[in-house]
């Protein structure tokens, strides 16, 4: 493309901006809605639970003033894949060399072990840098169980984690990952 004064900018192919800007959790929603609507999979994100202390109306319906947390959630994600239960936890970090582990609270954290007890699906959706990674709910414990850092280098993600690549027809194939990670297929 010609710009004025003749400068031409090239344009780099194998980067996709598409989805920049969309937050982790929408472009979630978006694969997950279009795996529902393929007949892939039932993923669902799980509501928060919340006890309702006051309620106003008004002319749109009714509003709540006050609410409370009625219970810690387990993780955000949760449904069947190919027959197999599965559940994740969607983070996003600002940071550039490592996840804060303060974002996985310690009940969380035994709701994985209890998934991985019980043969289910379980894994930690991250965007680092810009980029979208799954790691698996075992090689998590691995590093909280022998690591006593209180966050995640991006090297581990880099080791250990899928990168999720973003596309148009779902957003975040993750689906493909978990082919791979947990059913032997091939990416």
């Amino acid at each position: 493309m010609k710009y004025p004064n003749n400068m031409v900018k090239k344009r780099e192919n194998n980067i996709s901006y598409g989805n920049r800007g969309m937050d982790l959790e929408h472009l979630l929603n978006l694969s997950n809605r279009y795996y529902e609507e393929k007949n892939e999979a039932l993923i669902f994100k799980k509501p928060t639970p919340i006890g309702i202390v006051d309620v106003h109306y008004s002319e749109r319906g009714k509003v709540i003033d006050k609410a409370y947390f009625k219970s810690p959630s387990t993780l955000d994600y949760n449904g069947l894949y190919q027959g197999k239960y599965i559940e994740f936890e969607a983070k996003e970090t600002k940071h550039k060399t490592s996840f804060p582990l303060h974002n996985i609270h310690p009940h969380q954290i035994e709701h994985i072990r209890r998934v991985i007890f019980h043969n289910g699906i379980v894994f930690l959706v991250v965007k680092i840098q810009n980029l979208v990674y799954l790691l698996d709910g075992q090689d998590f414990l691995d590093f909280i169980d022998s690591e006593k850092r209180q966050s995640i280098p991006y090297s581990y993600f880099l080791e250990k984690g899928y990168l999720i690549k973003e596309k148009i027809d779902p957003p975040l194939d993750y689906l493909r990952i978990v082919d791979q990670v947990y059913f032997g297929g091939n990416l």
